[in-house]
């Protein structure tokens, strides 16, 4: 069952950013876009990669209203532990939750049951608190950030003009669509 369109599910979580703890529910997603991105564990090999990675566009994100949060079945110590030890985690500005009780990983279908750990999974998430992209990646297969901008982009775009659709590749700027009897058969 897809979970575009669905509202994020409750939840109650530690967090750890930039030095200190924090709690982290739902109700946080709400008010301003989203991004939540699942990760297998701290202190392995494609993860460091890619948080740093988005890390690399947290500016980017967050000019655009974007708040970030990576969650990994790990515990907040974990992260604090990982962030200290890690020249690639040490940079991470963005809130980073644990969920060793699965709850979160459950709650976006992303727990991998038989492994107790998340899978790669990304979320945006409307200021209403409801999931508009979901893209979940095999544990062997890194993300790239960079596609995360034009995604809120787009997703941005299409909330504030009703009517109004992102074609494939499409950037700040550039055309839109207009669906209707005109449009079809036609692109």
């Amino acid at each position: 069952m897809s979970l575009i369109g669905k509202e994020v599910l409750p939840f109650k979580a530690q967090a750890f950013q930039t030095g200190e703890f924090l709690e982290v529910t739902e109700n946080d997603l709400k008010g301003k876009w989203s991004v939540v991105c699942f990760y297998p564990a701290d202190f392995t090999f494609v993860c460091p990669t890619e948080l740093e990675d988005l890390q690399n566009e947290y500016a980017a994100l967050q000019n655009l209203g974007v708040e970030v949060y990576s969650v990994s079945t790990d515990t907040h110590f974990t992260h604090k532990a990982w962030h200290e030890t890690s020249e690639k985690i040490g940079k991470i500005e963005y809130i980073m939750i644990g969920d060793p009780s699965h709850v979160i990983s459950r709650n976006f279908d992303v727990l991998n049951e038989e492994d107790g750990l998340a899978d790669r999974g990304t979320f945006i998430i409307d200021p209403d608190g409801v999931i508009q992209t979901v893209e979940i990646n095999a544990g062997g297969i890194g993300r790239d950030a960079s596609t995360l901008v034009n995604k809120v982009k787009a997703a941005q775009y299409v909330r504030n003009n009703p009517g109004e659709v992102c074609p494939a590749k499409w950037e700040e700027g550039s055309e839109t669509l207009r669906p209707s009897l005109d449009l079809v058969g036609k692109l």
